[in-house]
């Protein structure tokens, strides 16, 4: 029988549970020989939040910069968790690293980007964690039930484990 699972788009909003999620995505992809693909999807900028950017960035290059700002402080902070996160593994779990065929930084309405990135990338599972207080506050509500409603291939949702 070929493997079910041969590539797993992992969508990650930053939060704490998102990394309990990719632990669930590193155990399938180690079974599996599966790859991983990390994504992040910067939601656009709320038309509040531009106006305010207007009123107290006045010049228009300095607001670019700004969203680049944005941007990059995105790209380290998920660099950040990855690298925390692997660091965790030794000997043969190490080895899932080099699972990892990407990592993404890309905007967009999440849901819509993820259903995107998982058709392009040949992707066979989608997985991502369940609603915690990170930088998407709505990433399980809102996104999490699109990507349910319109993924043709399996999607694991992630519950963060309670405490206590």
């Amino acid at each position: 029988m070929e493997p079910m699972v041969t590539h797993i788009l992992f969508a990650t909003d930053l939060s704490h549970n998102s990394t309990y999620a990719l632990r669930h995505a590193a155990a399938l992809a180690q079974s599996t020989g599966a790859k991983i693909h990390v994504l992040h999807v910067n939601e656009p900028l709320s038309d509040d939040a531009k106006v305010t950017m207007e009123m107290f960035i006045l010049n228009e290059d300095t607001r670019k910069k700004a969203t680049e700002r944005r941007h990059e402080m995105v790209r380290k902070v998920l660099a950040e968790r990855q690298a925390n996160f692997w660091a965790k593994f030794e000997g043969d779990d190490a080895k899932i690293k080099d699972q990892v065929a990407s990592i993404e930084v890309t905007d967009g309405h999440p849901a819509e980007v993820i259903l995107r990135r998982s058709q392009e990338l040949g992707c066979d599972l989608i997985v991502l964690g369940a609603h915690d207080h990170g930088f998407s506050h709505t990433f399980l509500g809102t996104v999490a039930k699109r990507v349910l409603r319109r993924s043709a291939i399996p999607t694991l949702i992630v519950p963060h484990p309670t405490s206590g």
